[in-house]
Formats: C-alpha cells, structure tokens, sequence
C-alpha cells in the first residue's frame, strides 16, 4: 500500500489555474487540494503520452524487456503513463508485441502502459514518411484478433484507403481510439472519417498533406472539428512554431504533445534503428539516410519546456502533457490532480522547469 504523502506548492488544476496550497495522496490516490501557505515550485500532474515507440536503446517492437525499459526510462522523465507504439509490421509482429503488453506485470519504476498504439499496418505508402514498407488498406478480419490477444488502446490508419471507413466504427465500437494519419485524405475524406467516429490526428502536420488555401485536407479538418484531439510534436524539429501556436489557437483544448520517441532517446547523437531501418541521430534530429524524419528523441519533460518557449504558462502547457492525452483515452482518473484520480505527480522547480520529484501512485520514483 502507498504511504500518506502530502506536498505543498502552487498546484495545477483542470481549468489551467494554478491553487496554492497542500496536494494529499493516500492509498496511489488524490485524497484531497487544501488552499493555503506553500513554497513557489509547482505540482503538475504526471504526463501522459498517447505516441511512443521507444527509449533508452529500447524499442516496443523488441517484446517485453524492451517495452519495460523504455517505460522505466520516460518516467524519469516525467511521463507516468504511455501507450507503447508500434511500427508497420507483419501481423505476426504486431501480434508479438500486443502479447508482450498484456504479459508484462505492473512496473512501479515504469510509466503506467495504456494499451498499445498500432501506427499502421493501414497506412498510405505515399505518406509513410519512415515507417517500414509494410502499409496496406485495412481489415478487419486481420485486425480482430489483435484486440483479443491483449489491451489496443488506438489504431492509426488513413482514412482514404479501401474498407478504412467501415474499420472505424467496428473499432470504435470495441473501444479503440481511431487517429488519422500518414494520409493523402482530403478535409472531405478527413471529416468522413471523423463521422464515422475516428476521434485522433496522429503528428499532426507531419506525414500528411499540407494545408492549401482551396484543399485545406486533413490538418485543417482536424482543426476545425469540436470533438478531435491531435497529437503535436513539439521538439523543434517537426513543426514550425508559428504554426504550432497556430494550432494551439485553434484547436483549443483539443492538441495532446506527444514524443513519438525510438529508441535513440536518452542515447545521444549516433546511429540507431527504426522497424529495421538505420537511423542516424545528429545534434537531436533523427532522420533516414534520404534525411526523411524518423520519429524523435523527444521526452516530455523538454516538451513541457518547449510549450512554455512559445509563451505558455507551465499550468496551460501541462495541459497538453496530461489532461487532453489523458481525455484523448477517456481516462478521467489520469492526467490531472483531482480527488479520487492517480496520483501521479511531477513536482517542478518553478524557475527552471526542472524535475525534482516524480511520484507515480503515490510512490516517489528513484530518479537515480
């Protein structure tokens, strides 16, 4: 059982405020917020990433060892829960990796595992940016399966392909988020789409056309639409900031930061691996050999930094690291430090951004 914590400091709350006072934690849970006297660092709740493929030297695709690695690995930097993200595979890989998810026993050292994110097979082989030459148009008779082999949290897939608009409302109905992704669709097909109740925009901008004054497309549906969270990169590298704060205008409530991390995460520059792919890492940016995007070392405890670099306040930047992924998977009891939710709690030094303490359920994580 957890012990009793109490911290004090300037909490985040909900709405983007901030109330200074006492967080209570009891039992892995929020027992209660009391207003009150307490010293200037902020407590963030802890962030949740919807996109991860790896860290750490390790790679969701590599099976059990590799997934607890890098979940150990992004809480230290501040993420207490991710949905480990594959790449496109054959069935029987997917199918492996799925079943080490649903195998693995709970890690306290370890981000919390939401259910996998399957980034393909079902996406357009024009857009697969660095994604393996294993994209195809969608079936359900093959995808089935997988969602009875162990916990699928979202499935990215481009919505133009033959049989994508009737996959979506069957997975849907089984719980699974739909995102739209590594696409040519229109705003027409985008919206399509979404009214079959996909839900998500997998890296938004990235891997997919780009906005046009007389064929917005995907992007600028996805903006537009009340009921759409979009994923973001925000490591300088994938998008512009103008047209990130762009996009945090518009989709107000609605962008969750993701990494879309591999393996070279936390490895420095060098050579690394995606879906069997060489991956060169210079100066933070990891491309192909054709210089072709491949993913990001990204961690959200830079990503927080970042958002609060394009003018945010820490509180609203957090926003997007916990509470939005966390509505994106319909998880109330994540991402935000209200009674009875997770207690996941980043404690953060108001003037640096720095981490100084992360607790997940209520535990503090060794940060050695």
């Amino acid at each position: 059982m957890a012990e009793r914590v109490i911290l004090s400091g300037r909490i985040a709350t909900p709405d983007g405020g901030l109330l200074r006072g006492t967080l209570v934690l009891d039992d892995g849970r929020v027992e209660s917020l009391r207003e009150g006297d307490a010293p200037n660092r902020l407590l963030l709740p802890g962030c949740v990433d919807l996109h991860v493929h790896g860290g750490d030297g390790a790679d969701v695709m590599d099976g059990k060892e590799g997934i607890a690695k890098l979940a150990r690995f992004h809480l230290r930097h501040g993420t207490t829960a991710l949905c480990p993200t594959t790449v496109a595979a054959p069935m029987e890989d997917l199918a492996w990796a799925v079943s080490a998810v649903a195998c693995l026993p709970p890690d306290r050292q370890g981000a919390r595992l939401l259910g996998v994110h399957l980034e393909g097979p079902y996406l357009n082989d024009a857009r697969r940016g660095a994604q393996p030459d294993h994209c195809r148009a969608p079936n359900w008779a093959e995808i089935e399966p997988l969602l009875m082999i162990g916990p699928v949290a979202a499935v990215t897939l481009a919505p133009e392909l033959p049989g994508a608009l009737e996959l979506i409302p069957k997975l849907a109905r089984r719980g699974v988020r739909v995102s739209l992704g590594h696409s040519e669709a229109s705003f027409d097909q985008a919206q399509a789409a979404f009214e079959a109740g996909a839900r998500g925009v997998t890296h938004l901008f990235n891997a997919m056309r780009g906005l046009h004054h007389r064929e917005p497309g995907l992007a600028a549906a996805a903006l537009e639409h009340p009921e759409v969270i979009s994923e973001l990169i925000l490591d300088h590298e994938h998008v512009h900031p103008a047209l990130a704060r762009l996009a945090l205008r518009s989709a107000r409530g609605r962008i969750a930061l993701v990494t879309d991390a591999i393996r070279a995460a936390g490895c420095g520059d060098g050579e690394s691996e995606l879906g069997g792919q060489r991956v060169c890492v210079a100066k933070g940016r990891a491309t192909l050999a054709d210089g072709t995007l491949a993913g990001s070392v990204l961690t959200l405890d830079q990503a927080l930094k970042h958002a609060v670099g394009l003018g945010l306040e820490p509180q609203a930047a957090s926003l997007l690291l916990a509470k939005h992924p966390a509505d994106a998977l319909r998880r109330q009891d994540l991402g935000r430090l209200v009674a009875g939710a997770h207690a996941d709690v980043l404690e953060v030094d108001a003037d640096t951004l720095e981490i100084t303490r992360i607790f997940r359920d209520g535990r503090e994580v060794d940060l050695g």
